[in-house]
């Protein structure tokens, strides 16, 4: 009895530990549910630190790249901190969609922005050391993360917290949007490497199109880049992405997306990188242009303001700036640029001062030149630092003749090279620089814009920045006002001779022509002006001043400051490139100035405009004097000093123009119109001690005008400009106007009294 007892009482015994323990055990799970509820309840009320707001979550804030587009759609560049613009749903291919699920998220479509079974697999490969087995992300918790960052150095009880916090902010991602956009703003906020943000700037990064272009082994690389940028890179890592590519494609395939010939057939692909780019400040197409429009848009930005009161940030804010650029006529404006730079003028300007000891300063002396390079030692960045630095004269001075390792500027690439930097400043003054600019006659819309020969090494702008002497270029304001006056016209007869003018000081000024063609003889003003006589031009100055002269400058558009002196009739004067094109469009659109514009209009992240422009347009000219300087320019181009377009370049359509040559031959120009277009080209060196030393090398019509030969023949190639070949339309007047001057002197004659001719004989 007393045995059975004892196993009753064992029995017992067994029975209340086992109470105990499974009260114990239920004790510590309420504890942990406990715990958990607590802990989330604390993350919700901010008790661990700060949550996403509603409106956050409405309005995720990144930093979205403001973007330049051309007239005809194409992206022309970037402002930005994180090279970022959004994309919508609508606009991703359903293969990316696909791919990226594939890889990241397979049950995207079934969780609540928590992935339970992710979360156990994880679970089980640590408790079982299998690391393996995957993550337990969600896409929805990596945008969380990606929208509302961490932060660096957090413990590890912070950064359990942190996860924490993704996952409440996941499943109010979730609850706020649906999967596709939560799709879209995944791949949004995704870093691709090679300064891309987003999917937009990764597809024109990688592969040159948009995202909507892309196919599926493009697709398939992009979503597999994600996971680690660097370790991925097809340019860094060629064979570490394919083979991420090729698993993304299995994946695809398992997950039914993908047939597995399909599968088979797209992994022997290469990675095909024809397209990569990456693009910067200073790379891609017109990259002076969208430096100077930068300052005007930094501008604009602090006058302009956003609803909640800020202003605009052109690095933050993702605008789209719409410019007023042709990307075609652009390409085709630095292709001619170019082309005659390095395959003509450079290896001319080469041969011209081989051998010279002086090369290429035009100087009288060693001392002269030691003072030119020292001022372009001055005026460098790197001198800049060092006295920002407070580093003695001498000591700069002597850093300057060390020798050091630098990249610099070639015709055929940039070389990596070893050069003193006192040596690199010699080097570069052999370059002869050129900008061009091409406006539309009627809307002053600027669609085309060279301000150098290339901005990683030459930051200058010389269509804005810069004023040079403009050479003949001046000269059709001193002939539109002789037009004006009425009692002039193209076919006007004058003395050939030379002529003397007083100046202010009472000196007096008589220019001199370097030919003796018709020197003595009457000849009109069409003659003079196509073959830009000096002293014609002095006869008229002596007729009208220069007063009159800088009035009509200035109704012309031309701002800069113009010495009121004779010589102004030679173009003495500083001017840009820019004000001068903006001039020349008057005369082509029938005498309204059109002051030249960049922008079109400016748009908000969300696509609203928030400012269109148009041109401001004033009256300087009326139709018929404008219409007489057309026909006096074209004479430039048929007959005088601009005869090449259509001997050498078989430009055989209507052209005005106008060519320039100033003092010394350091600046040549020259301005070209058309019924469409107004075009002007500057060609020089930096400094203007540097240039030919022979007129016929260093005239506009070899330095300048063959550019926008160039140009133009690349743009009436493109039947999809629709520029017009035809002729200048004629004023609607009842005023005769004869620009056949043979013709109109034998009328002149003609008309003459039978009495006159008799007295004329004697």
């Amino acid at each position: 009895m007393a045995e059975k007892k004892s196993k009753s009482s064992n029995k017992g015994g067994k029975k209340g530990g086992v109470k105990v323990y499974l009260i114990v055990l239920w004790s510590l799970f309420v504890i942990f549910v406990a715990g958990i509820f607590f802990m989330f309840y604390g993350i919700v009320n901010e008790w661990f630190g700060p949550m996403p707001t509603f409106e956050e979550l409405e309005n995720p804030k990144t930093n979205l790249a403001t973007e330049i587009i051309s007239a005809d759609g194409k992206l022309l560049g970037t402002y930005y901190i994180e090279n970022r613009s959004n994309v919508s749903y609508d606009e991703l291919p359903s293969d990316l969609v696909n791919a990226l699920i594939s890889i990241e998220d397979i049950r995207f479509y079934e969780h609540s922005g928590i992935d339970r079974r992710a979360l156990f697999r994880v679970a089980f490969g640590v408790a079982t050391g299998d690391s393996d087995k995957g993550g337990g992300s969600t896409l929805t918790q990596q945008l969380a993360k990606n929208l509302f960052p961490r932060g660096e150095n957090l413990s590890t009880i912070q950064l359990v917290i942190r996860k924490l916090q993704e996952w409440v902010t996941a499943t109010r991602l979730e609850y706020n949007y649906s999967k596709d956009e939560i799709i879209a703003m995944y791949l949004n906020t995704v870093f691709y490497g090679h300064n891309s943000f987003g999917i937009k700037k990764a597809s024109e990064t990688f592969f040159g199109k948009e995202p909507i272009d892309l196919n599926v082994e493009e697709a398939a690389l992009l979503a597999g880049v994600v996971n680690a940028p660097t370790k991925f890179s097809p340019r860094r890592n060629p064979d570490n992405a394919l083979n991420r590519r090729n698993l993304v494609l299995k994946r695809m395939c398992e997950n039914n997306c993908l047939s597995a010939h399909d599968c088979d057939s797209l992994s022997q692909l290469p990675i095909d990188l024809s397209h990569f780019g990456v693009l910067d400040h200073n790379s891609g197409q017109a990259t002076y242009f969208r430096e100077f429009l930068r300052g005007e848009m930094t501008d604009w930005a602090k006058t302009h303001y956003k609803p909640d009161g800020t202003p605009y940030n052109i690095y933050r804010d993702g605008l789209r700036i719409y410019t007023t650029i042709d990307s075609r006529m652009q390409q085709y404006a630095e292709e001619a640029v170019r082309e005659h730079l390095s395959l003509d003028l450079q290896p001319a300007f080469y041969r011209h001062w081989k051998n010279n000891k002086m090369a290429p300063f035009a100087l009288d002396s060693r001392e002269d030149v030691e003072k030119v390079m020292t001022l372009s030692m001055k005026r460098s960045e790197r001198y800049r630092v060092m006295r920002n630095a407070k580093v003695p004269y001498d000591s700069i001075v002597a850093e300057f003749h060390k020798p050091v390792p630098m990249t610099i500027f070639s015709w055929d690439g940039p070389i990596d090279t070893v050069l003193t930097p006192w040596d690199s400043i010699y080097y570069y003054k052999f370059f002869l620089q050129s900008a061009l600019m091409s406006v539309d006659v009627k809307t002053g819309h600027v669609k085309a814009y060279v301000g150098g020969n290339d901005y990683r090494f030459f930051k200058y702008d010389h269509v804005m920045q810069a004023k040079r002497q403009v050479g003949s270029t001046f000269k059709p304001f001193l002939y539109s006002l002789a037009m004006q006056e009425g009692e002039y016209t193209p076919c006007t007869m004058v003395p050939n001779i030379s002529y003397s003018i007083q100046t202010p000081d009472g000196k007096f000024w008589e220019p001199k022509d370097s030919g003796k063609e018709k020197f003595g003889e009457e000849v009109t003003l069409r003659w003079a002006l196509a073959h830009s006589n000096n002293r014609i031009s002095a006869y008229l100055m002596k007729r009208f001043g220069p007063q009159a002269v800088i009035q009509m400058a200035r109704r012309m558009g031309v701002t800069s400051e113009i010495p009121a002196v004779p010589s102004i009739c030679l173009g003495v004067c500083d001017i840009s490139l820019y004000e001068m094109v903006g001039a020349m469009n008057t005369f082509a659109n029938k005498g309204i100035y059109v002051k030249p514009i960049f922008i079109t209009k400016i748009e908000d992240k969300n696509g609203n405009v928030i400012e269109t422009f148009t041109a401001e347009k004033t009256e300087a000219l009326d139709d018929v004097t404008a219409y007489k300087m057309i026909e006096l320019m074209k004479g430039v181009v048929y007959e005088g000093t601009g005869i090449r377009l259509r001997s050498k370049y078989h430009l055989r359509y209507p052209i005005a123009g106008k060519t320039g040559t100033t003092q010394n031959q350091s600046d040549g120009w020259f301005m070209g119109i058309t019924p469409d277009l107004v075009t002007g080209v500057w060609t020089g060196a930096e400094d203007r001690s540097v240039h030919f030393r022979t007129i016929s090398l260093g005239q506009g019509s070899n330095m300048a005008l063959p550019i926008w030969a160039l140009y133009m023949q690349k743009v009436y190639a493109d039947p999809t400009l629709n520029i017009s070949t035809g002729d200048f339309e004629k004023p609607l007047t009842d005023t005769a106007l004869e620009f056949d001057c043979d013709k109109y002197e034998e009328e002149q004659n003609a008309a003459v009294k039978p009495e006159e001719a008799e007295e004329d004989e004697f």
